[in-house]
């Protein structure tokens, strides 16, 4: 059954027109929003969708006219990040709108939207969820054609900000720590105004601040767009391969709040690739930070640091540029991290359907080798095509498990047929991770929730209630925002951890954490990260499960920071968050635990 009616969805008139029905296609005079809908939930579901009932009204507009414009099917992402520090994550959501019109920003219904995070704590623990719409307030004013979201702090100043892309200019804008924001993109040197989707923040050079990488996608736009149709002629999407690829683009942090292109010198300039999804982690151990780019339907690249300024794509090399089968993929969401407790990263990256989701396992030295069929990730997603997507222990037994959000790019015959408006929604897959071992798909044991057939494009990850397991964002193309709120990870213990600068104000993303304790066969490795999933941002904070074992302790930490220096912390409680200070531990062993 699908909990999500989209034969509600209005006006008829652009809906009618974007099925391809007959007569001449114009821009509607106003933007078709989809009605929101709450999702009934059992007592025993894993995952509750809370969006409606917290205070998140936000609905993502597409701007469809029925011209099929390559762009309105793409989007967006979303951000978890604690804009006003006050230890809670608040909701960054990325709209899009009318295309070629400025009909649905001038009435200020299609905008991105901010929504402040009123987290209340009673006594004895429990909690009430409840968001605020600030974006009027924060003097943020997102009416581009909205793609994705990078966070961090570039300038240093203890408050975290924002760069958002789009289908035209993207958007730096820098957090005064008053709960306002003004756009400083032109100031700062970081102007792109390619179709851009993914971007990160990331200390690539190790001098203590954060560089940032945007992913182009490809060089199209409503002059140069296409006529595509199915396999019956009916009007139809158009794939990446219709239009020339982009390059990416690389700046340097100058440290003093601006940024220089450094795309050419790094080497990576005369890369085209039509980037979808990128990920910084330290494949092949070295201590430098590294990065994947998923690119749709070409190569995708693993550009290795040099640490001299320089990057190679050694992608091919790797094993990591096709599949097993020698061929490019549709990647789209990507996400990197140790799914299988060896101490190194592995990724995962989600493609269109009949191509199967790719998981590709880290040999060690940053060799790979595609993993997907025989650990359960082949198959199960032969019929959906994946965007967002994480690593994330959601049971918190100490197995990083995976979830994939999904929906088609090309019209699904069988839903137009059935005369359904937006003939591209598919259901969301969850796999539970089984020891190392495998993987196991319990969408139908999730929930409700995962009943939803939607057209699912971002996912954002963390601990949205402070209570020790990871939640959900999920925004979905031309349809209301999910907010999944977990309740199967109380049934285990976890222990959380923010790592920071010196001053206690500054994520120092790309630390590499291990943690150990009784009870543990193993460490369990994690990375502070932001920047994963298909364009989105997720909680920079870290969450251990522990399993249903003993959660006494003692429980110790090993940090490699960003500038590769080792620490130690020792005497850390589980059941709560931990704050980690760059130069407050102790010196760490050669050999560990």
């Amino acid at each position: 059954m699908l909990l999500t009616d989209h034969r509600r969805w209005v006006p008829l008139l652009a809906l009618s027109l974007a099925l391809g029905c007959g007569g001449e296609a114009s821009p509607p005079s106003s933007v078709a929003v989809p009605e929101t809908t709450a999702v009934p939930a059992a007592e025993g579901d894993w995952f509750v969708d809370q969006a409606a009932a917290s205070g998140l009204d936000f609905v993502h507009v597409n701007g469809m006219s029925g011209e099929y414009y390559f762009a309105e099917m793409m989007g967006s992402g979303a951000a978890l990040f604690d804009y006003d520090n006050d230890g809670d994550l608040d909701v960054y959501l990325v709209q899009s709108g009318p295309l070629g019109s400025t009909a649905g920003a001038a009435s200020g219904q299609a905008v991105d939207r901010l929504y402040r995070n009123d987290l209340e704590v009673r006594a004895g623990g429990t909690a009430e969820l409840r968001f605020t719409d600030v974006t009027a307030a924060s003097a943020i004013r997102g009416t581009d054609y909205g793609m994705g979201v990078a966070t961090g702090d570039y300038d240093g100043d203890g408050f975290v900000d924002l760069y958002v892309t789009a289908f035209g200019a993207n958007r730096l804008w820098r957090n005064r720590g008053d709960g306002t924001f003004s756009d400083v993109t032109v100031a700062a040197g970081v102007a792109d105004p390619r179709w851009s989707v993914p971007a990160l923040f990331q200390d690539f050079d190790q001098d203590g601040d954060l560089d940032l990488f945007v992913g182009n996608y490809v060089d199209f736009t409503l002059a140069t767009h296409k006529r595509c149709t199915t396999d019956l002629g009916e009007p139809n999407y158009c794939g990446p391969l219709a239009y020339k690829p982009q390059a990416d683009a690389l700046f340097d942090n100058r440290g003093d709040g601006t940024f220089v292109e450094v795309t050419d010198s790094a080497g990576i300039g005369g890369a085209l690739g039509g980037a979808l999804g990128a990920v910084s982690a330290d494949f092949d151990g070295d201590g430098r930070l590294d990065l994947y780019v998923a690119n749709d339907g070409m190569a995708n690249a693993l550009w290795m640091n040099h640490g001299d300024g320089s990057w190679r794509n050694e992608s091919l090399l790797a094993g990591t540029a096709v599949n097993a089968q020698g061929a490019p993929e549709a990647s789209m969401g990507i996400d990197a991290a140790d799914f299988d407790g060896d101490g190194d990263e592995d990724l995962f990256m989600t493609h269109l359907s009949r191509e199967t989701n790719t998981l590709f396992v880290n040999q060690g030295g940053g060799l790979f080798d595609d993993r997907s069929s025989g650990l359960g990730l082949g198959l199960t997603s032969w019929q959906t095509t994946g965007f967002g997507t994480g690593w994330f222990d959601y049971d918190n037994d100490g197995w990083l498990d995976l979830l994939a959000v999904n929906g088609a790019v090309r019209v699904i015959e069988s839903l137009v047929r059935a005369g359904d408006p937006f003939p591209l929604h598919q259901p969301n897959l969850l796999f539970h991770n089984q020891g190392g071992r495998g993987f196991e798909e319990v969408s139908a044991r999730a929930g409700a929730v995962f009943s939803l057939s939607e057209v699912s494009r971002g996912a954002a990850f963390g601990d949205i209630d402070n209570d020790g397991d990871t939640d959900i964002l999920i925004s979905n193309n031309h349809g209301p925002v999910r907010l999944l709120i977990n309740r199967i990870g109380q049934q285990s213990g976890w222990l959380g951890l923010r790592l920071t600068d010196e001053s206690g104000e500054i994520d120092r993303l790309g630390a590499w954490v291990g943690l150990a304790g009784p009870g543990l066969e193993r460490p369990l490795w994690r990375r502070v990260r932001s920047a994963a999933s298909y364009a989105s941002a997720n909680d920079p904070r870290l969450l251990f499960g522990l399993g249903a074992g003993s959660q006494s302790g003692p429980w110790q930490a090993r940090v490699q920071w960003p500038d590769g220096s080792v620490e130690l912390f020792t005497d850390l409680a589980a059941g709560s968050y931990t704050t980690l200070r760059q130069g407050s531990g102790e010196a760490a062993p050669e050999r560990w635990p």
